[in-house]
């Protein structure tokens, strides 16, 4: 090959212009030009192209975001969208696609290798449900993000002794709000995976109250049937019955827009080039991900058709960590 388009799609996730970097950089190293899709899909349909350069990608490696752009394309559901960013393709001499994103991204990828395009996929979604890799990228840093705000509610929370909710970010997984629970020492964690009811609820932070605490923290995935929003409401309108209230702080897209850690930017580095080179050595319709501890290939149509599991375990780490 001697021309590949590289896009990222779905939400941003810190460590995409890493990865973005790792892809152009790799790809000059063996003589391959890189073009750089401008807003996903959606660019690739209305053939919004642009060279990558080994220069024009310096000084990313730390930005947040992505350099190219992200947006929703509905067009690319249908076959008629993907024939135009097919010929969009072949009108711009690109042999081969890499896409850097999560879920939808990786379907979009799968259906473009289905039609016969050469395309490998790069694991990032901050929500780590993506089936093919044990960690993605920006995960890490957006867990950090969450966990320094869970400190500093826990501080105020001691200082006033009051309940707090923390929402983090994760529509269909809880890994997120798990993962944050454990490392902030959380009194309890709600999850799409394992519903606990309002009354559960009140009854684990009177439990941790008897046992001498004088705060209660309480992390909760958005995708929870009783987000943090429901969960104040109903503890507002119980009050007298419950003994006490809840404050929410909804952290919401600030998760997304930090900078990079180093093990993102590691991460990212790695899986962009490990992408280049499966692409130039013919190995295409895969996956790029992290299984133990080592770069992995997994089919693109096993990806789509198959849902990460969480470990659920790690909720009874959490309920016995939280005494």
């Amino acid at each position: 090959m001697k021309k590949i388009a590289v896009l990222t799609s779905g939400g941003d996730a810190p460590g995409m212009n890493a990865a973005i970097r790792a892809v152009v950089r790799t790809a000059a190293a063996s003589g391959c030009e890189v073009l750089g899709v401008r807003r996903g899909f959606a660019g690739l349909i209305a053939g919004d192209f642009r060279p990558l350069s080994v220069r024009s990608v310096g000084g990313i490696l730390q930005q947040a975001g992505t350099i190219l752009g992200s947006a929703r394309c509905k067009e690319f559901h249908d076959g008629e969208g993907r024939l135009t960013a097919l010929r969009e393709l072949g009108r711009h001499e690109a042999e081969g696609l890499i896409v850097i994103g999560g879920n939808g991204s990786q379907t979009g990828a799968h259906d473009l290798a289905a039609m016969g395009f050469p395309v490998v996929g790069v694991a990032s979604t901050i929500d780590n449900d993506l089936y093919g890799s044990e960690i993605t990228i920006g995960v890490d840093t957006a867990l950090n993000i969450a966990l320094e705000a869970i400190d500093r509610l826990k501080a105020t929370a001691s200082s006033h002794q009051r309940a707090f909710l923390v929402e983090v970010m994760g529509r269909g997984c809880g890994y997120l709000a798990l993962t944050a629970a454990i490392a902030g020492g959380a009194e309890a964690v709600m999850l799409p995976e394992a519903e606990t009811s309002p009354e559960e609820l009140a009854q684990q932070l009177r439990d941790a109250y008897k046992r001498g605490k004088t705060h209660a923290l309480v992390v909760v995935a958005e995708g929870a049937r009783l987000n943090a929003q429901r969960l104040v409401e109903h503890f507002q309108e119980h009050r007298e019955r419950l003994g006490f209230e809840l404050r929410a702080t909804i952290l919401g897209h600030v998760q997304r827009g930090g900078t990079p850690g180093a093990y993102d930017r590691l991460l990212a580095s790695r899986l962009g080039s490990a992408a280049v080179h499966r692409l130039l050595a013919g190995e295409h319709g895969v996956l790029v991900g992290v299984l133990q501890g080592a770069v992995h290939a997994t089919p693109l149509v096993e990806v789509v058709s198959h849902r990460k599991q969480l470990d659920l375990s790690l909720l009874d780490l959490a309920k016995t960590l939280a005494r």
